[in-house]
């Protein structure tokens, strides 16, 4: 569970909570029963550069084209030509 770092507005009583994220915000000061808000820090980790979001991979270009692999292309053109005889052993039959 996370931990919320509260500050009183009247009093100004900084708390430390561990709370679940579905539990509600604390309002009320546990010291002088004054109002408490949420302090926001600023983030530990942030990502720079490219990678890290899912256009960044995409090229520019036509993605429907780029897409496609080129592989299906050969094996059409392979499919069609007869593939070659195989070669006589060169042996004892062969001389005769």
């Amino acid at each position: 569970m996370p931990k919320y770092q509260y500050q009183c507005k009247d009093c100004g009583e900084a708390l430390e909570v561990q709370q679940s994220f579905t539990d509600d915000a604390l309002s009320v000061c546990p010291t002088c029963q004054g109002d408490l808000r949420k302090v926001f820090n600023a983030v530990g980790v942030v990502f720079k550069g490219s990678g890290f979001y899912r256009n960044d991979s995409r090229s520019t270009s036509n993605p429907s084209s780029s897409s496609k692999p080129a592989a299906s292309d050969t094996s059409a053109s392979t499919a069609s030509t007869p593939a070659p005889a195989p070669a006589k052993k060169a042996g004892k039959d062969s001389a005769a």
